[in-house]
C-alpha cells in the first residue's frame, strides 16, 4: 500500500492498482481524483471537501462520509453512502473501519460538525479534524499538524497517546516556509523522544506503508 500526500489534508493511497482518496478538498488544484475510485471524507469544511471537484469525478465513484457531508453532496453522481462510529466496509479493495463522531471545537461561535476517520486496512488512520484515539493498534497516523483548533501541547499529545509505529504530517496547508521549519523541528523532536518516524511527507511525496 502507497500513501501519496497531497495539498493540505488530502491524501491518495493506492494497493493492487486501486486507488483511494482522503479529503480532497478546495486547496489543491492537483488532479486527485484521476484513476480514483473511492473516496473517503471526514467532515464538511471546504479544504476537506470540494462539491465542484466531486461533481466532475469519473462516473461509478464510490463516495464514504458522515450525514452531514452527504446531504451536501445530492448533486454529485456519484454513489454517496452514509457511515457512522463503529462501522466497517469495503470499497475499492480496501477494509475500511470508522472511528470518532464529532470536529474538534473550533471557535466559540461556530457549531461543532460531525467528523468522522479512518481506518484503513488495519494499516493507517486519518481522524480529519479530530484527535480521535481508535481502540486498536495504529501502525501509521496522519496526524493533523496546524489548524486554528490545534495547539502545539495537543499534537504532541496525540502523538504520545496513540503511539503510532509512525507517524505523517496532515492539514498543515496553512502554514509558510517558516512555519513548515518550526513544524519539522517539532515532528523531529517528537520521532528522537518515541524512537519513530515522525515527520511531514512534501506535497507530491509518497511512502510505502506495506
Amino acid at each position: 500500500m502507497e500513501l501519496t500526500k497531497y495539498e493540505h489534508a488530502c491524501v491518495r493511497v493506492e494497493k493492487d492498482g486501486k486507488v483511494l482518496v482522503i479529503d480532497p478538498g478546495t486547496f489543491g488544484e492537483s488532479p486527485v481524483l484521476e484513476g480514483a475510485e473511492a473516496v473517503l471524507i471526514t467532515h464538511e469544511h471546504f479544504d476537506h471537501v470540494d462539491v465542484d471537484k466531486l461533481k466532475a469525478a469519473p462516473p461509478g465513484l464510490e463516495i464514504w462520509t458522515c450525514e452531514a457531508v452527504a446531504a451536501a453532496l445530492a448533486d454529485v453522481p456519484a454513489k454517496v453512502q452514509v457511515v457512522r462510529h463503529g462501522d466497517g466496509f469495503e470499497t475499492a479493495g480496501f477494509r475500511v473501519k470508522v472511528f470518532g463522531e464529532w470536529h474538534a471545537v473550533n471557535h466559540p461561535d461556530m457549531p461543532v460538525v460531525q467528523n468522522v476517520g479512518f481506518m484503513i486496512d488495519d494499516e493507517l488512520f486519518y481522524p480529519g479534524d479530530a484527535l480521535t484515539v481508535p481502540e486498536v493498534e495504529v501502525p501509521t497516523l496522519l496526524a493533523p499538524t496546524n489548524a486554528p483548533w490545534l495547539k502545539l501541547s495537543e499534537m504532541v499529545g496525540y502523538l504520545r497517546e496513540v503511539r503510532p509505529g509512525r507517524a505523517f504530517s496532515t492539514h498543515d496547508g496553512l502554514l509558510n516556509d517558516f512555519g513548515l521549519t518550526v513544524l519539522d523541528n517539532w515532528l523531529k523532536m517528537e520521532s528522537d523522544k518515541q524512537k519513530a518516524e515522525i515527520r511531514r511527507l512534501e506535497v507530491g511525496e509518497s511512502a510505502t506503508l506495506s
